[in-house]
């Protein structure tokens, strides 16, 4: 996925900075629920 952020970055740099937060987004996201589903099993 990072490859596709840093090509999104070369094409346009509002693709490359939303291709960024959405990453960055996706990791936060990712280190808060993944504990949480983890209890479930």
């Amino acid at each position: 996925h990072g490859i596709g952020a840093a090509r999104a970055l070369q094409v346009n740099a509002d693709a490359g900075a939303y291709a960024g937060l959405a990453l960055g987004l996706q990791v936060l996201l990712a280190s808060l629920l993944i504990p949480l589903a983890a209890r479930w099993f």
